[in-house]
């Protein structure tokens, strides 16, 4: 990749999400500078995505509106936050979703369990940015550090969560000689 400055385009306003986007890209690509546009476009999932396959759409459903908003840019990149219900306990997780002109990268955050009180108020119908401020009375956590940052007193964060999931989803665009290879048929 060039040392001209790549634009990628942030399919939210979210500072977190901005941030672990432009972090995530400068550690896969240190040679490289990037700027961040972000931009407020629909999800066309719930607020609070309460499936693995619901918060995967909703990530590739914002790469695809951001890329239509700014077909000019060089990447676009969707987080979605959700939530999953593993037996009798509610999950918390995210995944990104990467474009370019060329490839398509995907990776999902790790994975944590919401205390007896968050998951209550998600399940019945409560945003988990919402059910974190009402449970830690906190304002506006989400665009802070988390439900994972108020769990962990910041030793992990949503921004650092987010991070690691986009230098996941940006392996392919590291090793495109591997990614990019026809199909091999045995």
């Amino acid at each position: 990749m060039s040392n001209i400055e790549k634009i990628i385009v942030v399919a939210s306003k979210n500072p977190v999400k901005v941030e672990a986007a432009l972090t995530g890209f400068s550690k896969i690509f240190p040679d490289c500078s990037f700027r961040a546009v972000p931009v407020s476009v629909p999800s066309d999932v719930a607020d609070q995505p309460m499936t693995d396959a619901e918060t995967l759409m909703g990530a590739t459903n914002r790469v695809n509106h951001a890329f239509a908003a700014y077909p000019e840019a060089d990447f676009w990149i969707g987080i979605e936050g959700g939530v999953q219900f593993e037996q009798d306990e509610l999950a918390a997780l995210a995944w990104v979703v990467v474009r370019s002109g060329t490839q398509l990268g995907k990776a999902r955050s790790g994975t944590f369990f919401l205390p007896k009180a968050i998951a209550d108020l998600v399940a019945q119908g409560m945003e988990l940015g919402q059910a974190n401020d009402i449970v830690f009375s906190k304002s506006n956590s989400k665009q802070k550090s988390g439900a994972i940052g108020l769990l962990t007193d910041n030793a992990v964060d949503r921004t650092l969560l987010d991070e690691q999931a986009v230098v996941l989803a940006l392996v392919s665009f590291k090793n495109p000689e591997l990614y990019n290879q026809p199909e091999i048929v045995p």
